[in-house]
């Protein structure tokens, strides 16, 4: 038996939820160092409140990948955590920027670090499915596409998210002003109408896709040669939780070879998102790294938005373009250039003249972007049993966690000791870290691209 070819928009329904979930995603990403400061944050604490994200990711993914390999019930294998997960998120989106109300029982930088916590565990557990989902229904040929499809759905997702504070404020005159302790209205409302979208795009993927049930896919493994060809001994009869530690161990070579790749494409990431605010309004708006609460700053977080919205509207276009890059150039290619023109992005930050040229680092950081999004899963995918698709694509996520959970422990103390407050250098060392990244792809084993190229001998 063979997987049925899908048309674009199978694929498009498919992975729909993922815009909603990026959407939040990008609302946590762009606004929630500039609430925690608003709640009595210090600019180097913020990447310790950030661990928490990595945190739940390391714990969440793998456990999420092993269950849902192992589901099958009348609502599917995936669809379960999707929406469980999307139902979660979307009360942490709500409550993250009203955490003062429970001032009366809990300091609000406390309950926004608790909401933070709960945004972020739910994430994961919406997330890993439908990278898993995207692995069981495609057949090989289809595997880029896919991956540059959710991609783009990513950044359609973030776009909207990045930039709504931005649109509320200036296009629709909602508030942006605030005093201490107190999240500006047009933050608010933006979280609000991130978790109603979340929800609806998320039932528009479980009601529009349908799953292969465990007796096809296991008919399907029978004929799956970059399996094969790997040999991991992934097949066991009897699952328990215990079982994601041995799989650990077995895991295929390839993924092994891009755990580098992916912990300094990771490390990079986390460092821009933490200190993207702080360092553009200290190094671009000239504003003290004290300041948090003043009209500048708010405008300054808004733009961040802005900017953050460009880097991932770029990433989704550039997503409907990898497929064609890399039949040409070849998926390790394609992700070593494009992490190189996002290093390039985010070390210009600190030369640019003013905001608006800003726009230039975030063309190249949104390319690397999308191809981190896309070419590591889809390398990856040509080298894990289907049965493993899961729990694979969750221990995947270690080396996507564990370089933010190191930069999280180490960044606040390197911008209060070694940088003297200057947060514009932890984005030097974000792009440093792409271009370290880049250089790494290169002793990647790529599965699919082996057994192609066999076939076209």
């Amino acid at each position: 038996m063979e997987k049925r070819k899908l048309n674009f928009w199978q694929i498009w329904n498919m992975s729909f939820g993922f815009l909603g979930i990026q959407m939040g995603f990008a609302l946590q990403n762009a606004n929630a160092s500039r609430i925690l400061q608003i709640f009595g944050a210090d600019v180097h604490e913020l990447s310790w409140f950030w661990i928490v994200a990595p945190l739940m990711g390391l714990i969440v993914q793998p456990v999420i990948g092993h269950y849902s390999d192992n589901t099958w019930g009348r609502f599917g294998r995936r669809k379960p955590y999707f929406l469980v997960g999307a139902i979660f998120a979307s009360i942490g989106l709500v409550l993250l920027p009203q955490a003062d109300m429970f001032i009366a029982f809990l300091p609000a930088l406390w309950v926004g670090a608790g909401m933070l916590m709960i945004m972020d565990a739910s994430f994961n557990v919406a997330m890993e499915p439908f990278r898993a989902l995207v692995g069981d229904n495609l057949r090989t040929d289809q595997r880029t596409l896919g991956f540059s499809v959710q991609t783009a759905l990513i950044g359609f997702g973030a776009v909207i998210g990045s930039w709504m504070p931005y649109a509320l404020a200036n296009w629709f005159g909602v508030s942006n002003e605030t005093a201490q302790g107190v999240v500006p209205t047009n933050l608010i409302l933006s979280f609000i109408i991130g978790a109603v979208i979340l929800i609806i795009s998320i039932l528009i993927t479980i009601f529009t896709t349908k799953e292969y049930t465990p007796e096809e896919l296991e008919s399907f493994e029978e004929d799956h040669t970059p399996a094969a060809i790997e040999k991991n001994s992934n097949d066991i009869e009897k699952s328990s939780l215990m079982d994601i530690f041995e799989d650990f161990k077995k895991m295929p070579t390839t993924m092994r070879q891009l755990s580098w790749v992916q912990f300094f494409s990771w490390f990079g990431l986390f460092g821009m998102w933490v200190f993207a605010t702080p360092a553009i309004a200290q190094h671009i708006y000239g504003l003290p790294h004290t300041d948090s609460t003043s009209v500048s700053y708010q405008d300054a977080g808004d733009w961040v938005g802005i900017l953050f919205g460009v880097y991932n509207l770029v990433s989704a276009f550039y997503a409907f373009a990898l497929p064609y890059i890399a039949k040409k150039l070849g998926r390790k290619n394609t992700h070593a250039i494009s992490l190189v023109i996002g290093g390039l992005g985010l070390l210009s930050i600190y030369i640019l003249p003013d905001k608006n040229w800003l726009v230039v680092s975030m063309i190249g950081i949104g390319i690397a972007w999308a191809s981190i999004l896309a070419m590591p899963y889809a390398i990856l995918a040509g080298s894990i049993s289907p049965k493993k698709m899961g729990v694979y694509m969750g221990i995947f996520n270690f080396f996507i966690v564990i370089p933010q959970i190191i930069n999280a422990l180490i960044g606040g103390p390197l911008v209060k000791y070694a940088y003297g407050n200057h947060a514009i250098y932890a984005l030097m060392m974000s792009g440093v870290s792409f271009l370290i990244a880049a250089s790494l792809v290169y002793i990647v084993k790529d599965v699919d691209d082996i057994v192609q190229y066999k076939k076209n001998e």
